[in-house]
């Protein structure tokens, strides 16, 4: 559990980062078009604080793997990647959306699920 705890406290913590910095050049990775409006620009960065919050949730627990507390955050973390991965799918096949980075993204978070699911039974 350690090993998920410090690697999601880092990659979500780096993206967290560059959603509050750059906001449009990631959905323009991800979705293949900018965030032009302010409300759009906002909500991302609200989502770069969330991020940056669940990093440092994550780095804090890293080494109290064994608590119930720590089982429900991976818990959570699971619902948190199956969201993604079921939002930027959708983004792709509903409102046909593309960028280079959206279906590695999708995977990384199919991934990231089955990982928190079979650490936290």
């Amino acid at each position: 559990m350690r090993i998920l705890l410090v690697l999601t406290a880092v990659l979500e913590g780096m993206t967290g980062l560059v959603l509050l910095a750059l906001p449009s050049r990631l959905a323009t990775l991800l979705l293949g078009a900018s965030l032009d409006a302010p409300a759009a620009l906002t909500l991302a960065r609200v989502a770069g604080v969330a991020l940056i919050a669940l990093a440092l949730t994550c780095w804090l627990a890293r080494h109290d793997s064994q608590s119930r507390a720590a089982r429900g955050l991976v818990a959570a973390m699971a619902l948190y990647h199956t969201g993604v991965a079921i939002v930027l799918a959708y983004a792709s096949i509903g409102f046909a959306l593309s960028g280079l980075g959206l279906w590695p993204t999708v995977l990384f978070r199919a991934a990231m699920t089955a990982w928190c699911l079979k650490i936290s039974r």
